[in-house]
């Protein structure tokens, strides 16, 4: 290269290449974990239903993928500053891709999924049911035995633990990486950026799920109009394992530009400092030199490890925001995980439609959100008082306006012997007059929807004698328990699938509204929230105390939240499905009105324990960063003291809850 080529010009341009691929790369590598974990999480009921299990038993899935975080987070965050993050943030993308591929195998080594229904015999064009006359029976394939299918959800449970080793390097790393290149007013304008930008895959995540969940499990294999239930029916298994293949082959792409990024880079602007440090003129000809990597001793590390633990605890301001992030993470965990499923149960829309509008309309406000919270940091440059008033008054309103879902109530679908009597028969008794000749087994599942509105377990119970029509279209007559509508009692029929709830689909895009709002309000204050962890801890700490973050809030919230929240719905639940060769399956049918208050309730009580740690933090940080303060006197006084000190002596003496070095030296000029 020419010696005409001035020296900063060189470091400019090598520091704007490898700055701008690595907020490009971090940002894709956001959008492919967002793009898996959000796939992941709209496929629960899929999932619960491809394998008959119980919510417990996804909230056991779901919370793999945080046991994964936990085997490694603390481990990587607190070596993050001494090894090439760039590349262990590629290796944890290739773990989260194998992850995905892992978690497609059971639908390769299971046979096609035969959901539960009634066996009928067919003459001619009519199809006589064999139901009010003799026994009935469920179709099963024959030779029906309990095999190993029945454990393969293990296969999908431990392809999400490998998705949490995978992902826990991402965040630490990844924002501790930018927060040590970047100016300080520029620092929470680039994390909101990736972050943001991140959040378009969780957006295309459950868009991809919705797509999937439209689809029959075993597309391309089974005629899809011999198939007799529709995309409402809680029977209806999506092709949940395609998107994995997709999310998978992401996760991979996502690894490959870390492997060619520096150790580190220089802090942004300071331009003389590069030319001294990785510029080596040579005669006419300079060259770049990377900066020089630590060597990275083991035993220093451990030893130093608690000490550092210690330093972080010690401090109040973190400690109560450990504790705000683990009842954070309780409620959006719980709140993400079962959402479809509410949508589903409390508003008669299929799985397909509320995943889908999760992704077009909650997810795109959610990024809005996050964008405009750093944007007004940067723009108005907010002091950590500033950015803690804000964060808390946006997380009060949001919490009001999440108190009015309650007002969002549903009637319970109306189901003979279970939530509606028979005629002449109290709730809660199966058998009536009109079907005790029928023989109807109470272990089946496969709903008819009366004329008078009352959903039927089978046409069985509903006493119906005939059927005629095929598949979805199937029309059953001559019901003995159903009483129509200007019919009496035996003359009245019955469609295929339960009855619809027109009042609960009326009433959803209010509940949108609603959610839409709290989402946008709670995404605002989520960048100040955020950034409070990095202006109250000491540099040299950033990336342990984003570790110790994100440990506390996936073990104590994103590990049980699934679980309890799962084993407290199950509760709720009215009518078990049955498994092939018998034992009970997933629900079919949940009481909606102990169903919202439970799933609510558990929401509403967590963000109100949200609330008060907010304002015991924003009063906490004001005491401890108020400009005239005595202590944010010293605390520069000291600093500039120790400027003129090596620099690791001066990464010694600075306590928690100092300001950062940047802004010391921003304060000397």
């Amino acid at each position: 290269m020419s010696s005409s080529v001035s020296p900063s010009s060189m470091s400019e341009k090598y520091w704007n290449l490898y700055s701008y691929i690595f907020l490009g790369a971090l940002a894709f590598s956001f959008f492919a974990k967002g793009l898996s974990g959000s796939y992941m999480k709209s496929m629960s009921s899929q999932i619960e239903r491809r394998f008959e299990i119980s919510s417990s038993i996804v909230g056991i899935i779901d919370g793999s993928f945080e046991i994964g975080n936990l085997m490694v987070m603390v481990l990587v965050s607190y070596l993050g500053p001494r090894v090439h993050r760039p590349k262990v943030i590629a290796v944890g993308c290739l773990i989260m891709s194998l992850g995905a591929f892992l978690s497609v195998m059971p639908q390769f080594l299971m046979g096609r999924y035969n959901y539960e229904r009634i066996t009928v015999t067919v003459d001619n064009s009519t199809i006589l049911l064999e139901l009010c006359s003799q026994k009935c029976k469920c179709l099963w394939p024959a030779g029906c035995e309990k095999t190993t299918n029945s454990y393969l959800w293990l296969f999908v449970l431990m392809g999400n633990l490998l998705r949490g080793i995978g992902e826990a390097p991402v965040m630490p790393l990844g924002v501790s990486y930018i927060d040590d290149f970047s100016k300080e007013e520029n620092s929470a304008f680039y994390i909101g950026l990736v972050r943001s930008s991140g959040m378009f895959g969780p957006t295309l995540g459950f868009l991809l799920g919705s797509f999937c969940a439209s689809l029959w499990v075993d597309v391309g294999v089974v005629d899809i109009d011999a198939i007799s239930i529709n995309p409402k029916d809680t029977r209806w298994v999506g092709a949940w394992w395609l998107g994995l293949l997709i999310c998978g082959a992401v996760n991979f792409i996502a690894s490959l530009p870390f492997w060619f990024l520096p150790y580190s880079l220089p802090k942004e602007g300071e331009n003389e400092n590069l030319k001294i440090s990785h510029l080596t003129v040579q005669g006419d000809h300079c060259k770049i030199d990377p900066p020089a990597q630590p060597q990275l001793k083991f035993s220093e590390a451990v030893k130093d490890f608690f000490p550092a633990l210690k330093k972080l605890f010690g401090n109040p301001i973190f400690l109560v925001y450990i504790f705000l992030t683990i009842l954070q993470y309780n409620s959006l965990v719980g709140l993400i995980t079962y959402e479809t499923k509410f949508m589903e149960q409390q508003f008669n829309v299929s799985v397909a439609r509320a995943i889908f509008l999760i992704g077009v309309i909650l997810l795109p406000i959610t990024i809005l959100g996050m964008f405009l919270g750093g944007f007004l940091i940067k723009k108005f440059k907010l002091h950590i008082t500033e950015m803690a008033k804000f964060a808390c008054i946006t997380f009060i309103v949001a919490y009001l306006l999440n108190l009015l879902y309650f007002m969002c109530s549903c009637e319970v679908l109306q189901v003979a012997g279970l939530t509606a009597p028979y005629s002449g028969f109290s709730a809660g008794c199966f058998m009536a007059s009109c079907n005790t000749d029928c023989s109807c087994k109470l272990d089946q599942w496969d709903p008819v929807c009366g004329d008078n509105g009352i959903t039927y377990m089978t046409a069985c119970f509903a006493g119906c004698k005939s059927s005629t029509g095929m598949g979805k279209n199937m029309v059953f007559h001559n019901c003995s328990c159903v009483e129509g509508r200007g019919h009496g009692l035996g003359n009245s029929s019955a469609v295929l699938g339960q009855c619809q709830r027109e009042s609960c689909t009326k009433a959803f895009p209010y509940f949108l509204a609603l959610q839409t709002a709290c989402a946008f309000i709670l995404a605002l204050g989520g960048t100040p929230t955020y950034m409070i962890m990095f202006r109250s801890v000491s540099p040299d700490l950033k990336s342990f105390a984003v570790g110790i973050e994100t440990l506390g809030g996936r073990v104590l919230g994103g590990l049980p939240a699934p679980i309890y929240f799962g084993a407290l719905i199950d509760k709720t639940c009215l009518k078990w499905g049955t498994k092939n060769c018998g034992g009970s399956g997933s629900c079919r049918v949940y009481d909606t009105k102990t169903f919202r208050n439970v799933y609510l309730g558990l929401i509403a009580g967590l963000r109100a324990g949200c609330c008060l740690l907010y304002i015991v933090l924003s009063v906490l940080i004001m005491k401890r960063f108020k400009p005239d303060g005595k202590e944010m006197t010293n605390i520069k006084n000291t600093e500039g003291s120790t400027s003129k000190e090596p620099d690791t002596a001066n990464r010694k003496e600075i306590l928690p809850g100092a300001r950062t070095s940047e802004e010391s030296e921003e304060t000397c000029m």
